[in-house]
C-alpha cells in the first residue's frame, strides 16, 4: 500500500468520524432539550400536586373507612 493510499484512507477514516461525532452531538442536543422539557413538566406537576394537597388537604390524615 503507497503513502498516498494509506493517506487517502486516514482522511477517509477521519471524515466518517467526523460525520459520527457530528450526528452524536446532535442526537446529545436533542435528548438534552426532551430532558429540560420533562423536568420543567415534573416541576409544573409537582406545583399543581402541592396546590391540590393545600386545598384538600392530605389524605393521609382520614381514618380508614370502617369496613377495615
Amino acid at each position: 500500500m503507497s503513502l498516498e493510499d494509506r493517506v487517502t484512507d486516514l482522511e477517509s477514516r477521519l471524515a466518517f468520524q467526523d460525520d459520527t461525532i457530528q450526528a452524536l452531538n446532535d442526537e446529545l442536543v436533542a435528548q438534552q432539550k426532551v430532558l429540560e422539557r420533562l423536568q420543567l413538566q415534573m416541576a409544573a406537576l409537582l406545583k399543581r400536586q402541592e396546590e391540590m394537597v393545600g386545598q384538600f388537604g392530605s389524605f393521609e390524615d382520614e381514618a380508614p373507612p370502617p369496613h377495615y
